[in-house]
C-alpha cells in the first residue's frame, strides 16, 4: 500500500492558503481515499462521490490539523467519520449478511460451464468483484477495522487511532472481522477451498447474465498485478487462516478518477 507523503512544511503552507501547496495534499492523499472508499462501499459510483465529499472536508478542516498526528493518520480520520456518519450512506446500506451472499453465489451454478476466448480477464473480473463485495457483509464497524488492518496493513496502533479505539478494542473488532471472512471463504469460495460448491468458472455464467460481470468492462481487476491463476495460486500456497488474507491482498489498488481530480483543480483555481 502506497503511503500518504505530505511533509509537515507542505502542510503548513496548505493551511498558509498556498494554492500549490494545497494541491500538494490532495495529491498526496488522493489515491489512498479513494481506495479507502472503493474497500468500504464497492460500488464505484458510490465511492467516487464519497471521494469527492472527503477531500472536500479535508480541505476545509485543515485548519484543525494540530501536527499531533501523523497528516495520513489525521486524513484518514476525516475519512472514516464521513464514512460513518453521512446519511445518504447508511441510506444506500443493503444490509446484506454472507448468508444471503451464499445463497446468492450458489444460484445458478454451471456444472460443466463453456470456455470463452476472454475467459482469463472475465474470471479475474469476477474474482476481484466477489471479494470486494463480500466484505458488505461485515458490519460497517467491523468492515473499516478489517480493510484498515488486513487489506491497508496499517499497524494496531495508527488503526485504533484512525478509528478511535483503544489498541485492545480494535485488536477485538479487527479479530472478529476475520474470523467472520475466514468462516465465509473457507466454506463458500472455491479460490479458498476445494470443498466450497462456488467456483469463479461456475459462477461466471449466472454473473453475465445478471449483468454483473460484462465483457469488454473490467472496472475492478483493471491493473491488477495478478491474472485469475496467479491469484489462485498466491492463494493456495498458504496455509488455512492466512488463505482469506491473501485474496484481499490480491484486489488492485485503483488511483483517484480523473474527474475527480479535474473538479478538485476547478475548486482550488476557480478561473482555470
Amino acid at each position: 500500500m502506497t503511503a500518504m507523503d505530505v511533509s509537515p512544511d507542505v502542510v503548513r503552507s496548505a493551511q498558509q492558503g498556498d494554492r500549490q501547496a494545497l494541491e500538494t495534499v490532495l495529491e498526496g492523499v488522493r489515491d489512498r481515499v479513494h481506495n479507502l472508499a472503493r474497500r468500504i462501499l464497492v460500488n464505484p459510483e458510490d465511492a467516487s462521490e464519497a471521494t469527492q465529499e472527503i477531500l472536500i472536508q479535508i480541505l476545509t478542516k485543515l485548519s484543525t490539523f494540530r501536527g499531533e498526528s501523523a497528516f495520513s493518520t489525521w486524513a484518514y480520520r476525516v475519512a472514516v467519520r464521513y464514512l460513518l456518519s453521512a446519511k445518504k450512506i447508511r441510506d444506500r446500506d443493503l444490509g446484506l449478511t454472507f448468508e444471503m451472499f451464499a445463497a446468492d453465489l450458489e444460484t445458478g451454478l454451471v456444472a460443466d460451464p463453456p470456455e470463452a476466448p476472454d475467459q482469463a480477464l472475465l474470471l479475474n473480473e469476477l474474482r476481484v468483484s466477489c471479494t470486494m463485495a463480500m466484505l458488505l457483509c461485515l458490519s460497517m464497524d467491523l468492515r473499516l477495522a478489517y480493510v484498515l488492518g488486513d487489506v491497508f496493513e496499517l499497524d494496531q496502533g495508527e488503526a485504533s487511532e484512525i478509528l478511535d479505539l483503544t489498541p485492545s478494542a480494535y485488536r477485538k473488532r479487527l479479530s472478529r472481522a476475520r474470523a467472520e471472512v475466514i468462516a465465509f471463504t473457507s466454506r463458500h469460495c472455491g479460490i479458498v477451498s476445494n470443498g466450497a460448491k462456488c467456483s469463479c468458472s461456475r459462477r461466471l455464467p449466472a454473473a453475465m447474465k445478471a449483468g454483473r460481470i460484462a465483457r469488454g468492462n473490467y472496472p475492478n481487476s483493471a491493473g491488477s498485478a495478478f491474472s485469475y491463476s496467479e491469484a489462485k495460486l498466491q492463494v493456495e500456497a498458504v496455509v488455512d487462516d492466512l488463505k482469506a488474507f491473501k485474496l484481499q491482498r490480491a484486489v488492485p489498488e485503483q488511483n483517484c478518477p480523473q474527474e475527480i481530480r479535474t473538479q478538485l483543480t476547478h475548486i482550488l483555481s476557480p478561473g482555470v
